[in-house]
């Protein structure tokens, strides 16, 4: 996740991630990006369909959606996790939204805690739209405390077993460097953030001043979405954005 590529068919540019999502997006110079968050959870095929309506009244081509947030009923196992991604994938692919077996598209997908989805289901999207007079604008996608593209997450989590205060603020402490490593790649950084979203189950208060607010994060709060991070294992995850535009679907 180090350079930069532009995607023109979508208005965007993005880190390369794993072969499921991007490490970040942000609009090209003439566009702006969109959030839409749906009221309630909406199951993934339907959600698909909710977008492509989405974007066809409102001028735009499939290939402008950039972001993804979704929320499933459990974390994976590792062989449960690339089944889902495989199927995933395979919608982003009828929507040319796979480059070189890549997307450019960033997600997050994490576990309610509480009121889970029956299935796994959309939250909220982004996209692109023209605006020749947009700020900057960009979304980072979600990273839980295990570096991407490594083969199994399990062998290579931070502080893995250990929730005590010591073991969340390591692996906060490498998370929170992750997303500013991708946003600085992409020319951001917190001080560019409209919203930062913290997902965990575990008590975040002993390192949000000293960890979270010391580095800028919590400039205009943060978000903390009782939720679980998609893989089993894996206990603390944060995404964030700068965006101008956000609205309920």
């Amino acid at each position: 996740m180090g350079n930069v590529i532009d995607f023109a068919a979508g208005g965007y540019r993005f880190v390369p991630g794993v072969t499921q999502y991007s490490g970040g997006v942000a609009a090209l110079p003439g566009f702006a990006i969109i959030r839409m968050r749906f009221e309630d959870p909406v199951p993934l095929a339907d959600g698909f369909e909710r977008i492509a309506t989405h974007l066809r009244a409102n001028g735009r081509p499939s290939t402008a959606l950039c972001a993804c947030e979704l929320r499933s009923p459990e974390p994976f196992s590792e062989p449960e996790f690339e089944e889902f991604n495989r199927r995933y994938c395979g919608t982003l692919d009828r929507w040319g939204l796979l480059q070189g077996g890549a997307t450019p598209v960033a997600r997050v997908n994490v576990c309610p805690e509480l009121d889970r989805p029956p299935v796994p289901s959309f939250h909220a999207f982004s996209y692109t739209v023209r605006d020749a007079a947009a700020a900057p604008s960009f979304v980072i996608a979600g990273c839980a405390e295990a570096p991407e593209g490594r083969g199994s997450y399990r062998e290579h989590i931070i502080a893995r077993g250990d929730v005590s205060p010591g073991g969340m603020l390591d692996k906060a402490d490498w998370v929170l460097g992750e997303l500013e490593r991708r946003m600085a790649v992409l020319g951001f950084g917190w001080a560019d953030t409209t919203a930062v979203q913290v997902y965990t189950v575990h008590d975040i208060f002993p390192f949000f001043g000293p960890e979270i607010a010391r580095r800028g994060a919590a400039r205009h709060g943060v978000t903390w979405q009782f939720c679980r991070p998609p893989v089993v294992e894996l206990e603390f995850e944060m995404d964030c954005r700068g965006v101008a535009q956000e609205r309920v679907l």
